[in-house]
């Protein structure tokens, strides 16, 4: 699509308006608990705009940039339901007070907002000159896929900190408490900073990890800037509503790594093809955009299916080990 400067800047307004009017509506007043109710209907919220937008698209520049937009908003929507989780460890594993937890996610996805947009920039200028990167990002995303299925049985709880946040533990003189939603307090008229920034430095960088995976992935769907700028700025705006909504249903998709290594995996393959292809290898097929968005979108409703039953059916055998003899046998 041929973008203006002045719709990059009315799209980029737009979003951080919407931004506002949700931080005006939700942060204001008192620190509270994240309700399912709100959750389920910010989703819906964020899900209709990004429906919405992807059809606006359609009626600009067309079917191929909408099934573009919607293609890459699924695949970095599903793997952002991957970052929850570990959004989920992280904050266990720091013990953040629910009542803080939405203001933790908003920074964090604040900040990857930022990055992701320096990275989508660079990725796009890099495409343009260098089109041999399309084989790089392909075995990145290949070997990602692997990588996935192979830690999907370790233990997720032991969390490795990156070099950025083990920096500021180490450096930075931090209290033992939180001091309620402060990420820098006074004690005895020295400066600390709390939990809290510790937190959002997790969750922020943590994040710029994972878009190692999901730009590439992206890139793969299209290489139009804008298209892949606004599809995951639509999945991210919504991913902290996301996080409340879904709540212990996390735990129960069991089989969504797998599901996320197989679209990499595919994007992969696909970059691959159609790098060869438009060296000249006749052989090596493009894969249209509508095959790739089915293959995403089903790939998806199958593994979320399939975990929910596994789920179903475990708490159903855990129910009748745990029943009484005599019940189970009457």
């Amino acid at each position: 699509m041929d973008v203006s400067v002045w719709v990059w800047a009315a799209t980029i307004g737009g979003l951080l308006l919407i931004l506002a009017f949700d931080l005006w509506i939700v942060d204001r007043g008192e620190p509270r608990e994240f309700t399912v109710r709100q959750a389920g209907f910010w989703v819906g919220f964020y899900v209709s705009l990004a429906v919405l937008f992807g059809i606006g698209i359609g009626l600009v520049g067309g079917g191929t940039p909408m099934q573009e937009f919607f293609a890459g908003y699924i695949t970095e929507y599903s793997l952002s339901v991957d970052n929850l989780f570990i959004f989920y460890l992280i904050m266990s594993r720091f013990a953040v007070p629910k009542i803080y937890q939405h203001k933790v996610l908003l920074i964090g996805i604040l900040m990857a907002l930022v990055m992701r947009g320096i990275f989508i920039a660079l990725g796009s200028a890099a495409l343009t000159h260098f089109s041999w990167l399309f084989y790089v990002f392909g075995a990145f995303l290949i070997y990602t896929a692997i990588g996935i299925i192979r830690s999907h049985n370790k233990d997720d709880d032991n969390l490795p900190e990156n070099a950025v946040l083990r920096w500021v533990r180490r450096t930075l003189p931090t209290t033992p408490e939180y001091v309620g939603s402060s990420i820098i307090t006074k004690i005895d008229g020295k400066r600390f900073v709390t939990p809290m920034l510790i937190v959002m430095v997790a969750i922020g960088t943590t994040d710029l990890l994972f878009a190692l995976d999901s730009i590439p992935a992206i890139f793969g769907l299209t290489t139009d800037a804008f298209i892949v700028f606004t599809a995951n700025a639509f999945a991210l705006m919504g991913l902290r509503q996301l996080y409340f909504l879904l709540g212990g249903l996390l735990q129960r998709l069991v089989y969504l790594s797998y599901g996320l290594a197989f679209i990499l995996g595919f994007i992969g393959v696909k970059l691959i093809l159609e790098a060869l292809h438009s060296s000249g290898v006749h052989w090596a097929p493009e894969v249209p955009i509508v095959v790739s968005l089915s293959v995403i979108g089903g790939t998806m409703v199958i593994t979320t299916v399939a975990s929910l039953m596994k789920s179903r059916r475990d708490n159903r055998k855990s129910k009748e080990t745990s029943a009484p003899a005599d019940v189970r046998q009457g």
